[in-house]
């Protein structure tokens, strides 16, 4: 089974962030659409898409979308990728024994990342990095907060335009 696609309806959800805070996906939605980004820390592809998820979540805070990180490790390897990795954004554990959520959206590969909108269906479902997706990603949170578009690739970085995960 292949992740869940873009006109799907997003898998409802509850799980517990890293500093064991609870999270029910439509609780958020209630307030904004919602990015999911799964990812395992040995995952190269993880390790170079986090940081620019996280530029947008500094460039648009957190007011109308939430960036929410779905990890598939334990809470002390999250904990260091988190630090290594710059991630800012809250962070969410699967269960490790049976990954329910990951399972539940269809995950074949990381990062898989989800732009779930207020209604609960995805509009956007990259797998692995894929620099269109991303700017996408950019676009609607900048629309989403009623704030100027912003660049978040630096002109001397050599950003691919796909990476599979």
């Amino acid at each position: 089974m292949a992740a869940l696609t873009a006109g799907t309806k997003a898998p409802e959800f509850e799980l517990k962030t890293l500093d064991g805070k609870s999270f029910v996906l439509r609780e958020e939605l209630a307030r904004g659409p919602v990015v999911l980004a799964f990812f395992k820390v040995s995952c190269p592809v993880c390790q170079y898409a986090f940081p620019f998820l996280d530029r947008l979540e500094r460039t648009y805070g957190h007011d109308k979308v939430r960036i929410i990180g779905v990890s598939q490790n334990d809470a002390r390897e999250t904990a260091a990728f988190n630090q290594e990795f710059g991630v800012t954004f809250p962070v969410l554990l699967d269960e490790r024994s049976t990954y329910p959520i990951s399972n539940a959206y269809g995950l074949t590969n990381v990062p898989t990342v989800f732009w779930i909108a207020q209604d609960g269906e995805i509009e956007i479902s990259s797998v692995g990095w894929v620099k269109g997706d991303f700017e996408e990603l950019n676009r609607r949170m900048a629309e989403a907060g009623n704030v100027p578009f912003a660049s978040v690739f630096k002109p001397q970085e050599d950003v691919r335009d796909f990476r599979a995960g």
